[in-house]
């Protein structure tokens, strides 16, 4: 399943702004500061990186560096799960980030021609003023509500599932994933709420974790 209009994405958004009490109006404001910020739309290099191809998504779960073999095609990095992975002399195609994970890799990365994909939500507008306007490279801005003019809105919720529906939208030929664990007894109830609503998200993507 895609999401191939914002009507058909919305149900889902509503429930998650009801189930954490997001503030809707917060995150239209963050994505017209992400709008402000970008200085341009690289959507259609993304789309090239993606469209026909074999994409892996990998995620920032411990299992990760024991399932890089599973590494093929375009490879797009949810948030920092990107260090990892440039750690290992692997510069992904694009990271799929509301920021959360940034460190300067993610400049040096994005100078080497990594896409960033920037996700904005009410919850990190600081993040948005102070990194988006350091990134030298190809940009994509994001967001969980309604899309308008370069924002755009491919459905998925947390960094990993966003990433998956990205790789559907922009008709990859195959989406493998790789580094997801949404069974991680550490985390707290926040986060498990998000892992949840990933499964969920990813079920609905045909993967069925």
């Amino acid at each position: 399943m895609r999401f191939s209009r914002f009507e058909d994405w919305e149900p889902y958004y509503l429930r998650i702004l009801d189930h954490f009490s997001f503030d809707r109006a917060r995150d239209e404001e963050a994505a017209i500061l992400l709008s402000s910020l970008l200085p341009r739309d690289d959507l259609p290099l993304l789309a090239g990186l993606i469209r026909g191809r074999a994409v892996t998504v990998c995620g920032n779960g411990p299992n990760l560096i024991e399932e890089l073999d599973r590494i093929k095609g375009t490879v797009i990095a949810a948030d920092g799960a990107a260090n990892r992975l440039y750690a290992r002399g692997i510069l992904p195609d694009a990271i799929v980030t509301d920021l959360d994970g940034a460190t300067d890799a993610f400049i040096d990365m994005n100078r080497g021609g990594t896409v960033i994909v920037v996700h904005a939500h009410g919850d990190n507008m600081a993040l948005l003023r102070s990194w988006v306007p350091r990134f030298p490279g190809p940009l994509v801005g994001t967001t969980q509500s309604r899309p308008f003019g370069s924002i755009h809105n491919f459905g998925g919720f947390s960094d990993g599932d966003r990433a998956v529906f990205l790789a559907d939208a922009l008709d990859a030929s195959e989406v493998v994933l790789a580094g997801f664990d949404l069974d991680d007894p550490t985390v707290g109830p926040v986060k498990r709420g998000k892992l949840l609503f990933a499964r969920e998200l990813l079920r609905l993507a045909g993967h069925d974790l």
